[in-house]
């Protein structure tokens, strides 16, 4: 019979956690890969030129942020096992709001490929573009995504702080990406794209301690 945790407020599988374990791992190397793919651009004319440009290239990077959508939402319920009692309410809102941050990335690959079928159609113009990048929905939707993804880092970081099952680094990784987000925009550009490593360290920290052999033993 496979050895069970208690999570969610019931018994999840311990066979099923090195899968999502695996999925956490897979959806923060395309989340990783898909930053550094993601061609950078200074305003929303440099955007607009970049699409037009390097439109393969653009659509490989949503590609891979669906990609690591669906493996960052099917790998949380490896994240969440990881509390047990301690920290465990904590670990429970980091998860939701992490949740947020996914979906979000997948939004963001969908508008990524909606945008660039507009460009090709002549739909978006650099007479417009500024009238689409001010929309309030737009903004609204973008500031959810980041804040989704940043809060509930932070969020899960203390949580694993406070909950004591993974190594201190696992949690500190986390802890520092948050923390050069206000930096990032004044970092050259490769240096601002490899901050997103501190998240796949962490991430891949989580994944190793949670599939760990000694928790299916618990």
């Amino acid at each position: 019979m496979p050895a069970v945790v208690w999570t969610y407020g019931v018994l999840v599988r311990m066979d099923w956690l090195p899968v999502s374990a695996a999925l956490l791992v897979t959806g923060a190397v395309a989340l990783a890969l898909g930053g550094f793919l993601l061609p950078a651009s200074d305003d929303t004319s440099d955007s607009l030129r970049i699409v037009r440009e390097q439109g393969g290239q653009w659509m490989a990077a949503a590609v891979i942020f669906f990609i690591a959508s669906i493996g960052l939402t099917l790998g949380l319920p490896a994240i969440l096992s990881l509390f047990d009692h301690r920290g465990w309410r904590l670990g429970m809102l980091s998860g939701a709001v992490l949740e947020v941050g996914f979906i979000g990335t997948a939004g963001f690959a969908m508008l990524m490929a909606f945008f660039r079928a507009l460009v090709n159609t002549n739909a978006i113009r650099s007479g417009n573009i500024d009238d689409v990048a001010g929309d309030a929905g737009l903004a609204v939707f973008l500031y959810a995504w980041i804040a989704g993804i940043y809060l509930g880092e932070l969020l899960l970081g203390i949580a694993l702080l406070r909950a004591g099952t993974v190594p201190r680094w696992v949690p500190v990784a986390l802890l520092l990406h948050v923390l050069t987000f206000p930096v990032t925009g004044v970092l050259p550009e490769f240096l601002s794209k490899a901050t997103v490593l501190l998240l796949l360290v962490g991430f891949a920290g989580v994944a190793i301690h949670a599939a760990a052999p000694e928790r299916a033993r618990r």
